[in-house]
């Protein structure tokens, strides 16, 4: 019978990449989850392993053996301001559509949320006084409250005017009075990424997904304050770690560190041809 390390190789190696087309990261990210739970059944369940089944043990082992595939760290897709402008002008704020279209580009611009977090909101966690905000539960259920721009607080106000009466209570809606999906956000996403870029042609270079707003946002907000602990409460990063691959995309902190530091001097000269470079040339004429 066929080892467990073996399926285990076999998924991670063809099974992943090959057949589901799936990323290096996301190879890695499996074999990660994978190796973590085999480290806990070897460390937590091995008695119980060793008298239940013990040539499970070497399985175990064998799968814990498998080496895991380094993805490239790339930095992460984001729009600059230009770009980022003409997405929100793209929606039409003559239509109903339009205006949710709007608003709900600002809001996930401006406050950054995840595209569960933008589709999952609901009516009561919008509040307009005495200040305008937003209420906003992300992973592990940690709870957030983030101000809101005026402009996002006018396109809101715009929609909900325009809002439906329907059963749901999430504050975007699609055409059958419904919560928006992720899919549906993701489409409308796509077609006005399809409008800005005649305005913007540089926008047809970039893979522009929900969470591209995400970090777009997180680039505005480091290079407004200069301070990655205000990046990572914004977005509710619980490991910081999370929030330094900010840093390696801001060029702006990196002209920074180039200004403040001294180079070294270039030697002045001049090239001078040899001689035997000179007749050479001469002798061709």
């Amino acid at each position: 019978m066929t080892s467990l390390a073996t399926h285990v190789s076999i998924f991670l190696r063809e099974r992943l990449p090959l057949e589901n087309r799936a990323s290096q990261r996301t190879c890695e990210t499996y074999a990660l989850a994978l190796r973590l739970f085999f480290e806990f059944a070897a460390q937590q369940l091995m008695r119980f392993i060793e008298h239940r089944e013990p040539a499970a043990l070497e399985q175990v082992q064998r799968i814990r053996a498998i080496p895991m595939k380094r993805a490239d760290t790339r930095l992460v897709n984001h729009l600059n301001r230009e770009e980022m402008q003409a997405l929100l002008d793209a929606p039409s704020p003559h239509t109903r559509d339009g205006i949710r279209d709007r608003a709900m580009l600002y809001l996930a611009y401006s406050a950054g949320l995840r595209v569960s977090e933008l589709v999952g909101l609901r009516i009561d966690d919008l509040a307009f006084s005495p200040h305008a905000c937003v209420n906003v539960i992300g992973k592990g259920r940690r709870q957030r409250t983030l101000p809101l721009w005026r402009e996002t607080t006018a396109a809101l106000r715009a929609w909900l005017a325009q809002r439906p009466p329907a059963r749901a209570t999430e504050v975007f809606l699609n055409s059958q009075a419904a919560a928006l999906t992720r899919s549906g956000f993701e489409y409308i996403l796509d077609k006005h990424v399809q409008i800005a870029a005649k305005r913007c042609p540089t926008l047809l270079t970039k893979r522009v997904s929900p969470h591209c707003l995400r970090h777009s946002c997180a680039l505005l907000i480091l290079q407004s304050t200069g301070d990655i602990r205000k990046v990572a409460l914004w977005l509710g990063h619980a490991n910081p770690q999370t929030t330094e691959m900010y840093l390696r995309a801001d060029t702006s902190a990196l002209l920074e560190v180039m200004n403040v530091t001294p180079p070294p001097s270039l030697r002045r000269g001049h090239f001078r041809p040899p001689d035997q470079l000179i007749a050479l040339l001469t002798a061709d004429q």
